[in-house]
């Protein structure tokens, strides 16, 4: 499998080339610039890896929740890379990104990004067998008192690193206050998405912004 995968949801801004087991990637964080950054770190990665877009099986990109021009930069620009290239496009949640870092065998992880506006995107998961992780309850927007850890073990994400109390009197054997979606999270969980023919045309990648349904899905 030959995949690309970049992401623009938060400060970090990272692109992965996933060739079978090997990964090629650049990353770099930044409060703004994403849009003049990505598409040479896209021309690195495929030169790096001898490959043309033509050449990829897919091309995957973080959906959201996020920044909102973040969000949307990747958005278009997986859509205008894959429509040249007729490729299928895959969109990964943000947050199950974050907890793919943390998936180790039975982990049980409670993802909390800082969405500003004293608010945390959030939403919990695990991790089977295969070594991916999947949802276990839907992606929010809440204020911090609002966000339920049910049995959550490791909680991870810029939430936990602004807003302390969600911490505060909570049980979890280890907090990542600083953990950000990278691109090559996001590669491996689409992967599986591909081999299940879950890939879209172009046309159909959306952004998930979850604060007051700012997109919908479009109907097919």
């Amino acid at each position: 499998m030959k995949l690309l995968a970049i992401d623009t949801a938060t400060e970090r801004c990272s692109v992965a080339l996933l060739i079978d087991e090997h990964i090629v990637e650049r990353a770099t964080e930044t409060q703004r610039g994403h849009a003049d950054l990505v598409l040479p770190m896209v021309e690195s990665v495929l030169a790096e890896g001898g490959l043309t877009l033509r050449q990829l099986d897919g091309l995957a990109y973080g959906r959201g929740p996020g920044g909102f021009t973040g969000v949307r930069i990747a958005v278009g620009v997986a859509q205008g890379l894959a429509y040249g290239a007729q490729l299928a496009t895959v969109g990964v949640s943000d947050l199950a990104a974050v907890a793919q870092q943390f998936a180790s065998a039975g982990a049980r992880i409670l993802v909390c990004m800082d969405a500003r506006m004293n608010e945390v995107y959030w939403g919990r998961f695990e991790a089977t067998p295969d070594g991916l992780v999947k949802p276990v309850s839907s992606e929010r927007v809440d204020r911090p008192d609002a966000v339920e850890p049910g049995d959550a073990t490791i909680f991870a994400g810029t939430g936990f690193g602004a807003y302390p109390q969600l911490v505060t009197g909570r049980t979890a054997v280890a907090v990542h206050g600083n953990a950000k979606p990278d691109a090559r999270d996001i590669a491996r969980l689409a992967v599986a998405e591909l081999h299940a023919g879950r890939g879209q045309p172009p046309e159909r990648a959306q952004p998930v912004y979850l604060r007051d349904q700012v997109a919908t899905v479009k109907p097919r």
